[in-house]
């Protein structure tokens, strides 16, 4: 549902794959490490603001799609892959344009970071669209935490509670040929903010379909 729903907002899609151009184009003049990480953001912002509309699209339709026998794991977990799809077809093309753009930088890791920023973002987005359920508000919430997350260094403590400072520190070990430990300081921080996203998603969606006691399913005759 999720994919037939994007793919069928060619403008929708367009604008996903434009803005993580602009943040790339907009700091290419300078050192190429800071083009790298801009896109990186670019990339968690557009897949979690995919994510905050089309859940808070689906709003309406989760209770029909609860009674008419799905359990709320289908619903969050579809909407979920599909969106890390998405996010996969809009990571390869900028995969391909860094390759071609750049040189000396450790591509298995811009890589790595890329799958990190999807990871993360897919359920992240998700998250504020399940407990904001008005979009301008998400929207705020999510450029505020983007916002946060350019500005802050990520050397300082605090980053690391910020959900994609995993992007950042891979993207060190990629174009500053930093040693391994930035890389699995940066695995292992995705996959724990990841898995936190998820339960997190999991614990809200079945809150608000929990399906009351009064109400029951009637059988059809």
């Amino acid at each position: 549902m999720t994919l037939r729903e994007l793919v069928r907002r060619r403008g929708v899609l367009l604008l996903l794959l434009l803005m993580p151009l602009a943040f790339y184009l907009i700091r290419r003049d300078a050192y190429i490490g800071q083009s790298v990480r801009a896109l990186l953001l670019g990339i968690a912002w557009a897949v979690s603001t995919a994510a905050l509309f089309t859940t808070g699209a689906a709003r309406d339709l989760e209770p029909r799609l609860r009674l008419a026998g799905y359990r709320p794991h289908h619903l969050y977990l579809g909407r979920m892959l599909g969106l890390w799809v998405i996010g996969l077809v809009i990571a390869v093309p900028f995969f391909g344009l860094v390759a071609v753009d750049s040189d000396g930088l450790r591509y298995g890791g811009v890589a790595a970071a890329m799958l990190c920023a999807v990871a993360v973002a897919a359920p992240f987005g998700m998250l504020i669209g399940a407990v904001l359920p008005r979009e301008l508000e998400g929207t705020l919430l999510l450029l505020t935490v983007v916002t946060v997350q350019m500005l802050l260094d990520p050397a300082e403590a605090g980053a690391r509670l910020t959900p994609f400072w995993s992007c950042r520190e891979i993207a060190t070990w990629a174009v500053d040929h930093t040693d391994d430990s930035y890389l699995t300081r940066g695995v292992l921080h995705a996959v724990a903010v990841t898995a936190l996203l998820v339960l997190a998603v999991a614990g809200a969606v079945s809150a608000r379909l929990r399906r009351r006691r009064h109400v029951r399913q009637l059988p059809v005759t």
